[in-house]
């Protein structure tokens, strides 16, 4: 049975206004399940297809004779820079009540699938950066909209769950890269990666409007079946009101500053293993993935749970968790960066993997509580254009030009340095998510 066929409360019997979004407790219990399942496996394949570069990075550089800011370049910036401009837009559109979401989050899977597709088939430097260009602007569809689904979908105490649930998709998706990037570029070549991962994706695209239906317009609004248009509010209006709350404002940074390491370790952590301790691409996907993978997995699934725990008893404690777990992993990263082993570091990892992952749920969580219902898209894409403006777009770039600088004195460890400082940069947004939580008890909505 589809989603639309569950049967839908009168709005007359739940007490709604015409018009108005059926509170999720009315909702038929496989509306959000369903959803939720079905944009997680969406959000698996936008990171698969984001990050299986960092296990293809050395064979690229490599075929193509590139720097390491090079590298960081096509990693990351060429990315990174059309997924957050085309962001805040996309999720202005999102946020308009006429706006089919599935139908924008389907069609963003199809243009970011086929253009991973053509990565695989790119023969000069220029024409990958242009077709990883591509895969940006197509994934800056998913995030914002996916976020305003699970928010209309899924009660307030639940939120932080259901948007770790949607999270995991996070280290699923860059296992599945690591692992089957790294194993077919041993086999086939780093080409045949990319378009054994992205055609899948063209498939699921045609398949999502079969899978989930607009809440707008499948009878979980009350009154019409289809809504009637709304003014927007101004986006200048929009983001001035996001500028007034200070928990808004730290925890962008706070989550832009934890994505600028993240994304730059995803990156050189895998150089790292292949290029100083010499394993294969096949070997190091094969290893990081699924060790890091999976606790990427427990961290997110953990991050979320915690918070919706704690969080009811103190709003303040959403994002406890997050302070003291990334306080927690600095040092513990740096032994690992320094073990001389591969099988040392690989085990030093798997800690500080899952506490930095436990940001993830009650950041988004929050953010959607601190804003009205109306502007819930834009505030994620807000967040969204933090996090890959500074993380994913400077992050790989900046490590690869301090690497390139610092060869002359560290030679084949210069990659090890620059994670050296990494792993201490950690305790900067340890700070700004325990100075955010002070301000949550104040400004978090109901809603």
């Amino acid at each position: 049975m589809t989603v639309a066929n569950e049967a839908v409360p009168d709005a007359s019997v739940a007490g709604i206004v015409p018009g108005a979004t059926m509170p999720a407790a009315a909702m038929p219990a496989k509306v959000p399940r369903v959803m939720l399942w079905t944009l997680l496996v969406i959000y698996i394949f936008n990171f698969l297809d984001r990050q299986i570069v960092s296990i293809l990075a050395e064979p690229i550089k490599r075929d193509f004779g590139l720097s390491d800011t090079q590298l960081g370049l096509m990693t990351g910036l060429a990315f990174a820079l059309f997924y957050t401009l085309l962001g805040i837009p996309i999720a202005r559109y999102a946020d308009r009540s006429t706006t089919n979401r599935v139908t924008l989050i389907a069609v963003s899977v199809g243009v970011w699938s086929a253009m991973t597709m053509a990565c695989g088939m790119a023969r000069t430097f220029p024409q990958l950066l242009l077709a990883r260009v591509g895969v940006g602007v197509g994934e800056a569809g998913c995030t914002p909209a996916a976020h305003s689904l699970i928010s209309d979908s899924v009660p307030p105490e639940k939120r932080s769950s259901a948007i770790a649930f949607y999270g995991l998709g996070i280290p699923i998706g860059s296992l599945l890269g690591m692992v089957i990037g790294g194993g077919l570029a041993d086999i086939y070549g780093w080409r045949t990666a990319f378009l054994a991962v992205g055609l899948p994706g063209v498939v699921l695209a045609f398949l999502v409007p079969f899978l989930m239906k607009e809440p707008r317009r499948a009878g979980m609004l009350a009154g019409a079946a289809m809504p009637k248009a709304k003014a927007q509010i101004p986006v200048k209006d929009a983001l001035r009101e996001l500028a007034t709350s200070r928990a808004f404002v730290l925890l962008c940074l706070a989550a832009g500053v934890t994505a600028f390491l993240s994304y730059g370790k995803a990156v050189w952590v895998a150089v790292l293993f292949i290029r100083t301790f010499g394993l294969s691409p096949g070997e190091a996907g094969l290893y990081l993935g699924v060790t890091l993978g999976v606790a990427g997995m427990v961290g997110t699934w953990l991050g979320g749970k915690l918070a919706d725990h704690f969080g009811k008893r103190d709003r303040r404690h959403l994002l406890t968790g997050p302070a003291i777990a990334m306080a927690v992993a600095t040092p513990i990263l740096f032994l690992a960066y320094a073990s001389a082993d591969w099988r040392v570091a690989l085990a030093l990892l798997v800690l500080p993997t899952i506490m930095n992952a436990m940001y993830y749920g009650p950041t988004y969580a929050c953010v959607q509580g601190l804003v009205r219902p109306e502007l819930r898209a834009v505030a994620a894409s807000v967040m969204v254009f933090a996090q890959n403006l500074i993380g994913l777009g400077l992050g790989p770039l900046l490590f690869g030009m301090m690497s390139d600088a610092f060869q002359p004195l560290a030679g084949a460890d210069s990659v090890r340095w620059v994670l050296y400082g990494a792993a201490w940069l950690g305790l900067i947004p340890a700070f700004l998510f325990w100075r955010a939580s002070l301000r949550l008890k104040a400004e978090m909505k109901s809603g």
